[in-house]
């Protein structure tokens, strides 16, 4: 009975249910996007850290964890390579710089990031070889860079950097291709760590003389299910270091936590507008109907079927809204440009969903609470 009195309703009314129908999309369309430009963004600025073959990141101590203020140099190296538990240890040096193109091309900023050839740090390839040599003119780059300016293997890039107060130009050869490695919202260029030493950014021009200084130290535990253990062993044994694992260092980027935390709001925000709308919605529908809600208590209905009733086309209504919302906008994402930092991932999208189609009942308590409130008599005017 509830089923066929939510369906007669629908269906006769079914020009304004459809038309709410649509505005339930729009606010998945609007918290499905928020949810995947937080995924999007937080994937710009962590991937090459996340994907690190390495288990824990150490920095220089009172730097908060900040790769750019951090700066280790090789007998830090050497003291955290001879802790018992540590299989190998990489050093990682940040900074940016620009690609230039000789045919007029838009130059493209990227993370330039030195790395020790074989150490943790170096990525896996998709194609090519790594890199050979720590003095080598040669650089890795991540497929998306490649295929966004038709790069392959044995090209040459040049590397715009600022040495002193000039610019200088810089030939990299191409060996290898990764996945995509965003770092800081940027493609990654991966070169030796005595290269990116020469050619990154610095305020005198540089020179081969002396020592060179990195940011962090990538580490790779000999036995991964005790790394806790082996960060404790590094900040007992090595001094003037501190040790974070791969959640805690990507929380420390810069902008990263109160990034996330802002959309997250947004999105949690835009949930209880719909509980509003929905909720609103729906006691207007009730209030325009108490006489035959009353009519129908008359002739027998119970609260159950009256209930029932509400909360099936509550549910219909917001199944069928959320519905056109998630394929419109999987449909206007694929048209979205590349440069979008757009990210739709299997649990982001459930968990959307599954609040949204939650919205519908919730929101519509109150009206299904007015729905039993109603006294049959005085709704169809016999008391008055």
């Amino acid at each position: 009975m509830a089923f066929f009195l939510a369906t007669k309703e629908l269906w006769r009314n079914r020009s304004r249910f459809l038309l709410f129908s649509m505005v339930i999309a729009l606010i998945t369309t609007l918290v499905l996007f928020i949810a995947a430009l937080a995924g999007g963004l937080a994937n710009a600025n962590k991937q090459f850290v996340e994907k690190l073959d390495a288990e824990l990141l150490v920095y220089q101590e009172n730097t908060d964890l900040q790769a750019t203020s951090s700066r280790l140099d090789q007998l830090a190296l050497k003291n955290v390579a001879r802790v018992d538990g540590v299989a190998a240890v990489g050093p990682l040096g940040f900074s940016t710089s620009t690609i230039v193109f000789g045919d007029g091309r838009e130059p493209v900023d990227i993370s330039l990031i030195g790395v020790d050839p074989g150490s943790p740090g170096e990525p896996a390839l998709l194609s090519g070889e790594g890199l050979r040599s720590k003095r080598d003119e040669q650089v890795i780059i991540d497929n998306e860079l490649a295929a966004a300016q038709g790069l392959q293997i044995g090209d040459t890039l040049t590397v715009k950097s600022i040495q002193g107060t000039e610019e200088e130009l810089f030939d990299l050869k191409v060996t290898g291709i990764t996945d995509k490695r965003q770092y800081f919202f940027q493609p990654s260029l991966i070169v030796p760590l005595d290269v990116w030493d020469r050619i990154r950014p610095q305020p005198t021009r540089s020179s081969s003389a002396g020592e060179t200084i990195f940011n962090v130290m990538a580490v790779k535990a000999a036995n991964p299910a005790e790394v806790d253990a082996l960060a404790a062993r590094l900040s007992q044994q090595v001094s003037g270091i501190e040790v974070a694992d791969k959640p805690k260092a990507i929380l420390a980027i810069p902008g990263y936590t109160a990034q996330q935390s802002t959309l997250n709001t947004q999105q949690a925000f835009t949930l209880l507008i719909a509980v509003l709308v929905v909720g609103g919605f729906f006691q207007i529908q009730t209030l325009q109907k108490v006489g035959q809600i009353g009519m129908l208590k008359a002739i027998g209905s119970t609260n159950r079927t009256v209930a029932g009733a509400a909360l099936l086309q509550i549910v219909l209504v917001t199944v069928i809204g959320v519905s056109i919302g998630t394929i419109g906008t999987l449909l206007l994402a694929m048209g979205m440009p590349s440069n979008v930092p757009v990210l739709f991932t299997g649990s982001s999208i459930i968990v959307a969903i599954t609040a949204l189609l939650l919205i519908g009942p919730i929101g519509g308590l109150v009206s299904i609470r007015l729905a039993l409130k109603i006294d049959p008599l005085t709704a169809i005017g016999v008391n008055g």
